[in-house]
């Protein structure tokens, strides 16, 4: 059984069971990557007004490191994108270029779709 208040503290974290002011846990879940480690890159044009985007996902990284890593990946393309749910949007079709420089950066890319 998890305490879950104290007379003492208040509310207590049914996870760490510390007082919620001084809980860890969101905390400890926000810093999780959102990506699995399996990086995908495919190209997908539907629903986008015909225009086609390189998609890049399941990269194990957390918010900030997705959004440089992005930024650095548009560059390299010369082109626009941007981050959305963890998934990063490249427009245009530059899957090969993408896929060198993810494999530069020790990344193992794999092409999925046609």
């Amino acid at each position: 059984m998890a305490l879950v208040y104290s007379t003492e503290t208040g509310r207590m974290c049914p996870d760490c069971r510390k007082p919620l002011s001084a809980c860890s846990c969101k905390d400890a879940s926000k810093a999780k990557p959102a990506g699995d480690g399996n990086v995908k890159v495919s190209r997908e044009s539907k629903g986008r007004g015909g225009k086609t985007v390189t998609l890049v996902r399941g990269l194990p990284l957390d918010a900030d490191a997705l959004a440089a890593l992005g930024k650095q990946l548009r560059s390299a393309c010369g082109s626009g994108g941007t981050v959305k749910d963890g998934v990063l949007e490249i427009q245009g079709d530059h899957c090969e270029r993408v896929m060198a420089e993810l494999a530069k950066l020790g990344h193992k890319p794999k092409r999925v779709g046609g």
